[in-house]
């Protein structure tokens, strides 16, 4: 007997950039996924191959057309992806049925207070959504039972996951937080920018949007706050680093807590998650271990001379960071495994 499996038909708007191109990949091998509409404005009327080479060995999807990045071109799927700039999702959404099942990639319905928004982002403000980063503990109930969500932010996702056992825990000072994390370039899209040029890049670390500018910074205190339940601050320096994609965070907090103590709250927090491995003590995350897949790599070590720890994860940015999260988002709001087209075995070397 033939067993028909309901698809879900899925469109992508943004598609021809960096994080749209890991959603059709990721898609395309989705056991439960038919990837419908591609839509990218700019690039409307080229074929997938002519945008994103990866994918010319596929005839299905080698000439598929990128569409306008119009409702009409959109109309008809049951579930839609949005990886646009910031603030330019919003406009297209209020043009949706509200019954779509929406996760956007992009900032604009991240953060919960208006004037947050104003400051670091700047434009009309459309609100918050389900926050969607399931690990963290009573937010996959809420992303399970929403249509629409917000997919976290790339260096968010790190941050949060790293601190989120120990602020649960009530281990350390939620207002003495110092964050360092270097990403690759692929985190500033795929528009052509001089800073980004090998020539600019290769060979040469560089810091950017210092002293609490970086527009993640509320959205991670948002979150963190919450789960808490006290307000959380971090000091957050981001770094680019000569490498296509990754991010590697590195936070500094203050405990009284060892070492041992730490990592069994780490190891606690996350047990049984699929994504997320607390390493080995002694053995420490580096961004290729992660790449292209969802995986989180975390570890965690105690300075007894200062009374603080160190804790380091390793994602990939566009995987975890945007479109494997995503993807996990997606499965837990239609109801289908949270794991589904997704891996937590990264490419190497």
């Amino acid at each position: 007997m033939r067993i028909v499996m309901h698809m879900t038909k899925v469109a992508i708007v943004g598609a021809s950039g960096y994080a749209g191109a890991e959603l059709i990949r990721i898609i395309h091998a989705h056991p439960q996924f038919e990837l419908g509409v591609i839509a990218a404005g700019s690039n409307a009327g080229a074929t997938l191959a002519q945008v994103h080479p990866q994918f010319s060995s596929v005839p299905e999807l080698a000439g598929k057309v990128f569409a306008d990045s119009t409702p009409q071109a959109i109309a008809g799927h049951d579930l839609v992806f949005l990886a646009l700039p910031h603030g330019q999702s919003a406009e297209l959404i209020a043009q949706l049925p509200t019954e779509v099942r929406i996760v956007d990639l992009g900032a604009d319905f991240r953060l919960e207070d208006d004037k947050d928004w104003h400051t670091y982002y700047g434009g009309a403000y459309a609100g918050s959504w389900t926050y969607g980063i399931p690990e963290i503990h009573g937010t996959r109930e809420k992303i399970s039972g929403s249509t629409r969500v917000a997919n976290p932010g790339c260096y968010a996702t790190a941050i949060e996951l790293g601190l989120a056992p120990l602020l649960a825990a009530n281990a350390v000072d939620a207002k003495d937080i110092i964050v360092v994390a270097a990403s690759g370039t692929s985190g500033a899209g795929r528009g052509a920018k001089v800073n980004l040029i090998n020539s600019e890049v290769a060979g040469s670390m560089s810091t950017y949007k210092v002293g609490g500018t970086h527009q993640h910074t509320p959205e991670i205190e948002q979150t963190l706050s919450k789960l808490a339940g006290t307000e959380v601050q971090i000091n957050f320096t981001p770094m680019l680093a000569p490498m296509p994609r990754g991010i590697l965070a590195t936070i500094s907090v203050k405990t009284e807590l060892g070492g041992a103590k730490l990592r069994e709250v780490m190891t606690k927090y996350f047990e049984g998650e699929a994504f997320v491995t607390v390493l080995p003590e002694g053995q420490l995350p580096v961004t290729a271990s992660t790449l292209g897949s969802n995986a989180v790599h975390i570890q965690v070590a105690k300075d007894d001379r200062t009374n603080r720890a160190t804790v380091i994860v390793a994602i990939d940015n566009l995987i975890k960071g945007a479109a494997g999260q995503a993807v996990q988002n997606a499965n837990l709001i239609c109801g289908y495994p949270e794991t589904a087209g997704l891996t937590a075995i990264g490419v190497a070397p």
